[in-house]
């Protein structure tokens, strides 16, 4: 960890590490909706709430993924979210941040794809090697809607569309993790000089 940087403790929602909840059945339903908090069990209902969470963006978009999951960030509706946010508000920002870059697929992933087209709203960064990556994952639409799993690699965790106090706790950590890192050499875009 670098020198100064404090990372706020995962005991907000820590009670859920060991809760388990009987997942419901997958109906395959694509448009699902979550009631303003929502308790997640299975890829279905995390997709939804990765997707419900970053529509009510409207300024900005914070993801902090592991090995940035297809089953979540390389689906058409969730790209088509992030297009609409980004071309339709001038201000809009995404920012991704890869904890453990070296296991994502990189190679045809169409977010990142997304990411180099639009650079100058789309910033993804890596989480130094030597740094301590959280082994957690959480998507946060500006201060007030977040997913969070406690731990990326299973799909039980919460989300909770209306949460400013929590959503804040997260996207402070997000914030000081964002400040150690570098943008990865492969999505830097040379611009004419």
């Amino acid at each position: 960890m670098a020198p100064g940087v404090e990372i706020a403790p995962h005991n907000v929602l820590e009670g859920l590490a060991h809760a388990r909840y009987a997942p419901e059945i997958d109906s395959g339903e694509h448009n699902r909706t979550l009631d303003a908090l929502a308790v997640l069990t299975s890829v279905a209902e995390a997709r939804a709430a990765v997707n419900q969470v970053a529509a009510r963006a409207q300024r900005l978009l914070s993801i902090y993924t592991p090995n940035l999951e297809p089953e979540l960030y390389d689906q058409s509706e969730f790209l088509e979210i992030i297009k609409r946010l980004v071309l339709a508000r001038p201000f809009a920002k995404v920012r991704l941040l890869l904890g453990e870059p070296g296991r994502s697929s990189i190679d045809g992933h169409r977010f990142l794809a997304m990411a180099r087209r639009l650079s100058s709203c789309i910033d993804v960064r890596n989480l130094p090697a030597r740094h301590g990556a959280p082994h957690c994952a959480y998507v946060i639409a500006d201060e007030r809607a977040i997913m969070y799993r406690l731990r990326a690699d299973c799909w039980d965790g919460i989300a909770d569309l209306d949460n400013a106090p929590v959503a804040r706790l997260y996207l402070h950590e997000f914030d000081q993790l964002w400040d150690t890192c570098t943008p990865p050499e492969g999505l830097r875009i040379a611009r004419p000089g």
